[in-house]
């Protein structure tokens, strides 16, 4: 199904059906689904007013995938995930490659070292 505005609410139906296909009120769909119920009840009544991550989270949640056709390749495709440079807070601050996570305020005394189980005590 091509999905477009005119046939959001042929989504909605269907994601219905599949919801109760898989015996789920509302309040178990959105639990496993991680939306609320009453998400769930705003798209399957008007789908077109609906969060489109919500949306993906619904779709993801019943098992289903939801694919995008027609998307040129850009340069941030090419990234790999899991070897993008870290930044600070989103600001494009890039970190040297550090070799332990941020301590969120921890100082180095509480830090555990995942090799040994001991605290830092440098």
């Amino acid at each position: 199904m091509k999905v477009e505005i005119s046939h959001l609410h042929e989504l909605a139906k269907a994601l219905e059906v599949e919801r109760k296909r898989q015996k789920l009120s509302r309040e178990e769909a959105a639990s496993v689904c991680g939306v609320s119920a009453s998400f769930i009840r705003d798209v399957e009544a008007n789908p077109e007013n609906c969060s489109l991550g919500k949306l993906v989270r619904l779709v993801s949640g019943l098992g289903l995938s939801l694919n995008v056709a027609g998307l040129h390749p850009t340069e941030t495709s090419n990234i790999d995930p899991l070897n993008k440079p870290k930044t600070r807070a989103g600001l494009g601050m890039h970190l040297p490659n550090l070799s332990r996570q941020t301590d969120f305020g921890v100082s180095d005394s509480q830090i555990v070292n995942p090799k040994t189980g001991q605290g830092d005590e440098s």
